[in-house]
């Protein structure tokens, strides 16, 4: 069955109307669009007077955790995981539609088929959700989720505290800045900037969101940057594959003990080669020994002046991963040794 929209906004928000209790969840080590997703649909769930609850498999950056509120949100350990209790109307899987992503609740999803609901951005995924809306022209799953929200009559500033934080409009705005490199990245466009805009006059404060998601980091980050540049090598990347230079870049378990940074704080990295003129993407290699996985980050430049680009959604896929043109991921059963001399020939192949 091919990945793509079977259903309508309309239909799932009359769902989410009608259901008395939601659960909402979205793929391990969630990022900016990931976490924001989840508040925004259970934000608009609790203003439509709906029990709604986020489900979260950790990693996730404390960054993040802080514009929860008092949203609910479990944040669960991959190693020993809980499952949802009791049962739910609807389970909403947002950001991602890949089995490969959700492998800590498949089961518990596989059972539940006809209750899944998705709504995603990416270009590839699965059977995960019954029914779902796929739009891969969005920049952000939260800037899918907009439609959601207003055919749930629900006002953008809802949810916010005293101080104006903690709205859906925060959340929406926090998917759509961090998906796009705050407005830096090719999926900015017109329609990202006009959203933006929207939301900024539903109260978003940018100004600290910004401060709070890129200017707070611990100093173990800062180390862990330094291991990743230290391990920086630059590749020819075949004609194939679109061509041009190719910086990798490797994180080993030990980086992590000798610098105590976290896994959650390889956020980011891969986009700091991308920096230099010369490279066309950039690839992160990064063990996790807890998980027994090694994890891919994928990067790319839009076209260059000659047209040719890197499609690293294409290149994520040969290592059983998705994601966008430009940005994608994957994960291997192997050690990093093994990934990045594999990386290593696709690139070259």
């Amino acid at each position: 069955m091919p990945y793509t929209t079977n259903t309508t906004i309309d239909a799932l928000a009359r769902e989410l109307r009608e259901a008395k209790r939601v659960l909402v969840t979205t793929h391990q080590k969630p990022d900016g669009d990931a976490m924001g997703s989840v508040l925004a649909v259970v934000r608009a769930c609790a203003a439509a007077g709906v029990h709604a609850e986020g489900w979260v498999v950790d990693p996730c950056e404390g960054n993040l955790r802080a514009f929860e509120g008092t949203t609910k949100v479990t944040h669960v350990d991959p190693r020993a995981p809980q499952l949802p209790e009791g049962e739910f109307d609807l389970v909403v899987v947002v950001d991602t539609g890949a089995w490969t992503q959700l492998e800590v609740i498949a089961p518990w999803l596989r059972e539940r088929t006809d209750r899944v609901i998705g709504l995603d951005h990416h270009a590839r995924g699965d059977d995960v959700a019954a029914r779902r809306v796929v739009d891969v022209s969005c920049g952000s799953c939260t800037a899918l989720l907009v439609g959601l929200v207003q055919a749930m009559s629900i006002d953008l500033a809802a949810g916010a505290d005293g101080a104006g934080r903690h709205s859906i409009a925060e959340a929406l705005y926090m998917g759509l800045a961090t998906d796009t490199g705050w407005f830096r990245f090719p999926n900015a466009r017109a329609r990202e900037f006009e959203l933006a805009a929207r939301l900024l006059a539903a109260g978003v404060d940018k100004n600290a969101m910004y401060q709070q998601l890129e200017q707070s980091s611990r100093a173990e980050r800062i180390l862990l940057q330094a291991r990743a540049l230290s391990s920086l090598s630059f590749v020819d990347a075949s004609a194939e594959i679109g061509g041009g230079n190719v910086a990798v870049m490797r994180l080993r378990a030990s980086d992590f003990s000798e610098t105590g940074a976290l896994l959650e704080e390889t956020s980011g990295l891969v986009n700091v080669p991308m920096e230099i003129a010369s490279v066309r993407a950039s690839v992160l290699v990064v063990e996790d020994a807890a998980a027994g996985v090694t994890k891919l980050s994928f990067r790319s430049k839009p076209p260059a002046m000659d047209g040719r680009f890197i499609d690293v959604n294409e290149l994520a896929a040969r290592f059983g991963g998705g994601g966008h043109v430009h940005a994608a991921g994957a994960k291997q059963r192997a050690s990093i040794d093994e990934v990045a001399a594999k990386v290593l020939n696709e690139l070259r192949r």
